[in-house]
């Protein structure tokens, strides 16, 4: 099987984000963090403990229209378990993102209820929105938000500076941009991140990387490689590249002399992947026992 190298990225805005959020983390009451529903561990910075301290936390894993239903319930009961909520949600479809509020008053019902009793009628819950690129925050603050409030496209590092937003009107919420963490100890998350479009494809040999998601693939959800009309015998025996090379040419795309044009192929099959052609999937499951705590 094809190594895929550890993959890094962390340009020098995300260091900028990184002070941002440990300079202004005290001015608010909660810390909302954004992961992906396929990915919920790997896509979740594992430095943010540090940076917020015991700020409380509310943890909505996006996207989940696109993973395993399965899993993911299976994920929201593991986080729950650890003392973390949790919700699902998908900030596409608007589906789940109506849990959000009560969440939010539910964790802070204390304050809220020691506010009122010393007259602080009319001060907003603060909150800060944090996440890796890429995983949605703006699409979500626009459907709290009712429009298109914050800047949406499907590639990481679009959100550059913080900024602060009226989700209700009690509520405040600060987005701030993606950032990712300067080394991928295990270097599967730094391709699980990469699979998921959170690092810039500008980085990655693509070609690799769609290699290594065949071969995932043909681990864990052989009938779906029938949509590059791979059968059952077509995945006996080859290697990814081989692979990559056969469902390119399944799907006609050649070159001059017949060749398959190996790049379109690895970058068509990377595009129907996160575009959720290829079904509801997860690429991790929680620890069944025990574990890490979140």
């Amino acid at each position: 099987m094809a190594q895929t190298p550890n993959i890094q990225w962390f340009p020098g805005h995300m260091a900028k984000t990184r002070r941002l959020i440990q300079e202004q983390v005290k001015m608010v009451d909660l810390v909302a963090e954004l992961a992906d529903a396929r990915i919920p561990q790997s896509s979740r910075n594992p430095e943010l403990p540090k940076w917020i301290g015991d700020k409380r936390r509310l943890l909505i894993l996006n996207k989940s229209d696109a993973a395993d239903p399965d899993l993911t319930a299976r994920w929201l009961r593991y986080y729950r378990e650890s003392g973390l909520p949790a919700i699902a949600v998908d900030a596409r479809s608007g589906k789940g993102v109506n849990q959000f509020l009560p969440a939010v008053r539910e964790i802070l019902a204390d304050v809220i209820a020691r506010r009122q009793e010393k007259g602080m009628v009319g001060r907003p819950i603060r909150m800060m929105i944090v996440g890796i690129p890429n995983v949605g925050k703006s699409s979500f603050i626009n459907r709290l938000a009712g429009g298109r409030r914050a800047k949406v496209e499907d590639r990481p590092g679009v959100t550059v500076d913080k900024q602060w937003i009226s989700v209700a009107k009690d509520v405040d919420l600060m987005d701030t941009p993606g950032v990712l963490w300067p080394k991928f100890e295990d270097p599967s998350v730094g391709e699980k991140l990469a699979f998921t479009g959170a690092v810039k494809d500008q980085v990655l040999d693509v070609e690799l990387l769609a290699m290594r998601l065949l071969g995932w693939l043909r681990e864990e959800y052989p009938a779906l490689l029938a949509r590059y009309k791979l059968a059952p015998a077509d995945l006996e025996g080859r290697e990814e590249y081989e692979l990559l090379e056969l469902a390119g040419r399944r799907r006609g795309m050649l070159i001059s002399g017949g060749e398959v044009d190996t790049l379109r192929a690895a970058a068509m099959i990377l595009d129907e992947y996160r575009g959720g052609k290829l079904g509801r999937l997860s690429l991790e499951a929680p620890p069944r026992k025990g574990g890490e705590q979140p």
